[in-house]
């Protein structure tokens, strides 16, 4: 399982290569609706700095539910650019990828939170 700062380096990484893939679509014209998306750009600076902030449990699974929410619709973007070639593959594969792990990390710390959570009722 990523720390808490590796998962933060991966987000924000990822935010990163999207800006950059935002960048190359908009000056190509048929790429122009992903450049104006901005899911790919929020997960990390405006939802998972915040889980640090979570005032409860519950709080916090919400909030990597958002961050799930969205790299799971910066995934969708990105196949549909993969399958219009509207970037290079080289470009867009990697990216796909990386957004797919981090999905799965989420989900996995989500649940795990989840579980936790449920623990302490019991308890």
């Amino acid at each position: 399982m990523a720390s808490g700062e590796e998962l933060q380096g991966r987000l924000t990484h990822i935010a990163v290569k999207v800006m950059e893939l935002c960048d190359y679509c908009q000056r190509h014209s048929p790429g122009a609706i992903l450049a104006n998306n901005s899911s790919g750009r929020e997960p990390p600076p405006r939802r998972i700095t915040q889980r640090h902030g979570a005032e409860s449990r519950s709080d916090f699974i919400h909030k990597l539910g958002v961050v799930r929410k969205e790299l799971n619709e910066s995934l969708v973007w990105l196949r549909m650019l993969e399958r219009r070639t509207m970037a290079p593959a080289e470009t867009i594969g990697p990216l796909r990828i990386e957004c797919d792990e981090l999905c799965r990390i989420i989900s996995a710390s989500r649940k795990t939170a989840e579980g936790n959570m449920r623990k302490e009722k019991l308890g």
